[in-house]
């Protein structure tokens, strides 16, 4: 189990990678955000990205869940206040593979609510050619870790 006090500033932490097919593109596209360079290949050539990609809410959700795999789960988090940063950089393409990793920024301990504990981080996406595709600053909630009396 990890609490607030298991993350300290600087630390970093991989988080895997995931290819994106072209399949997930299409699907993803057709059901949240049905843009035509998304979800037409015409459409994709024709447009400033010469094909279609994947759409960026699709690269953050992936990255989402490489994060819940590698480090909420099984942690004490509490879930988030928001973001305070996202850009998408590059675009996503079909078959590219991407690979993201946090850093720890800050991380600060309540001052309203002893049993918690905010951690701030920075995700930082890159693709198979080492290209930063996708940064996001967020928080996260962790309980402290109970004291043994």
């Amino acid at each position: 189990m990890r609490y607030f006090e298991d993350f300290q500033v600087g630390q970093v932490h991989e988080l895997g990678s995931y290819v994106v097919t072209r399949e997930e593109i299409l699907a993803f596209a057709r059901q949240y955000d049905p843009q035509p360079f998304h979800m037409d290949e015409e459409a994709g050539r024709q447009s400033i990205y010469g094909s279609i990609i994947a759409s960026g809410w699709q690269t953050a959700a992936i990255c989402h869940r490489l994060l819940v795999g590698s480090v909420l789960e099984g942690s004490a988090s509490m879930g988030s206040p928001g973001l305070d940063e996202l850009r998408w950089l590059r675009p996503v393409r079909p078959g590219d593979t991407i690979s993201a990793r946090i850093e720890v920024l800050e991380s600060t301990p309540s001052r309203s609510k002893p049993d918690r504990g905010t951690v701030k981080t920075r995700m930082e996406v890159r693709n198979q050619q080492g290209e930063v595709v996708m940064t996001e600053s967020a928080s996260v909630l962790f309980r402290r870790r109970p004291t043994t009396t």
